[in-house]
């Protein structure tokens, strides 16, 4: 299956865990060729604005700084979409009940492949924005 179809799969165990209250972290890792773009996180940002999460930028060069904003999760998922198989091949779900791993393969095709849980609670990051 594309790959595009199966992350609207994967996202939407994602959203579940947010509804939930079981997601921990989502990280986009396996970057592809030799950018500097490292990783993106995504976790939890408990408000009294409602659910929202902190998307953090970090890049492999000390002197490029790692780039955080707060924004909802559809707004995330939209953000997300273009760094799919251009800069990242896997995007981690780490929730309290399982872990999700979507992964790309070079010929364009999705997986989700589901793990025992990484994480037993939720901890809401830090905001540095406030």
């Amino acid at each position: 299956m594309p790959y595009q179809d199966v992350f609207i799969l994967f996202w939407e165990q994602v959203e579940a865990s947010c509804q939930e209250g079981t997601f921990a972290k989502l990280t986009l890792a396996k970057t592809i060729g030799k950018p500097n773009l490292k990783n993106i996180f995504v976790r939890p940002v408990y408000s009294d604005n409602g659910f929202k999460v902190l998307v953090k930028l970090r890049y492999q060069s000390r002197e490029t700084e790692d780039e955080e904003s707060e924004m909802t999760l559809d707004d995330a998922f939209l953000f997300l979409k273009p760094y799919l198989k251009t800069s990242f091949s896997s995007v981690l779900l780490f929730t309290t009940t399982k872990d999700l791993l979507f992964k790309i393969n070079k010929k364009g095709a999705g997986t989700i492949i589901e793990h025992p849980p990484t994480f037993k609670n939720v901890i809401p990051p830090k905001n540095d924005l406030e």
